[in-house]
């Protein structure tokens, strides 16, 4: 379901980060490629909960109840596993890509029908940074010649608009929740429109929400240790666990 870093600093009540990978949503991308982020983050003074998720082709639902459960073991088992030292009042999380869009539909799912796959959640994360993130499932797929979303959905907007309003954060919003995206203005996978177009009706929601865009970032600049995309994320997920009081 996840692996779990911890602090050495021996402190008690100290905020956590769940983390969420991309990947496209595809079976060959797990939450490895996360580890090096996750420590750094835990390197700064906080918990990570980097987890993992059912993907590949039309498992969209068991996708979105899988984060959404390894979020709430946060109150359970995870908390156990970390010595009872978890500030479930400092909740964040933090995703790339694909698991940029499933961190931003993890801080808005307390707000979907109680049908909806983590419809009534026990553990809200306070805010949000979102790397690269697909905000808009249905943008993605009709403008941004996204083939991922739609295999992912199992069709096109046309075809599945409840699956598409279900997934996209977009939809959802206001959320309460702060939410900082960040995106590369070189990124060919997954347009900075993506982010730019969410801050903007977050904001006119009534939500707070910043775009922090990073020149000549590319899409796999976050999973570089020595970009300034890498830099700026784990300033900005310390920066928001800060203050989480």
């Amino acid at each position: 379901m996840g692996d779990l870093y911890l602090p050495d600093n021996g402190a008690d009540k100290i905020p956590v980060v769940v983390m969420v990978h991309g990947g496209g949503w595809q079976q060959q991308f797990d939450m490895t490629y996360f580890d090096p982020i996750s420590q750094a983050v835990a390197d700064r003074g906080i918990a990570v909960w980097n987890i993992e998720y059912r993907r590949g082709t039309g498992n969209f639902r068991d996708t979105l109840a899988d984060v959404d459960n390894a979020t709430e073991a946060l109150a359970n088992t995870v908390q156990e596993a970390a010595g009872g030292r978890l500030d479930l009042d400092r909740v964040h999380v933090a995703g790339h890509s694909a698991g940029g869009q499933l961190a931003a539909w993890l801080a808005g799912r307390h707000t979907l029908d109680a049908s909806a796959p983590g419809a009534t959640p026990r553990i809200m994360p306070r805010t949000a940074t979102i790397m690269a993130g697909v905000f808009d499932m249905a943008r993605a797929a009709n403008i941004g010649g996204d083939t991922l979303v739609p295999a992912f959905l199992g069709g096109m907007p046309q075809q599945v608009p409840d699956r598409y309003e279900l997934a996209s954060p977009i939809e959802h919003l206001p959320v309460g929740v702060e939410v900082t995206a960040i995106h590369g203005d070189a990124d060919r996978t997954v347009s900075v429109n993506q982010s730019t177009a969410y801050v903007e009706a977050a904001n006119a929601a009534g939500d707070t929400a910043e775009a922090i865009i990073v020149p000549g970032a590319g899409h796999s600049a976050f999973t570089d240790q020595g970009s300034v995309a890498w830099r700026t994320t784990v300033d900005v997920i310390a920066a928001h666990a800060a203050t989480l009081g």
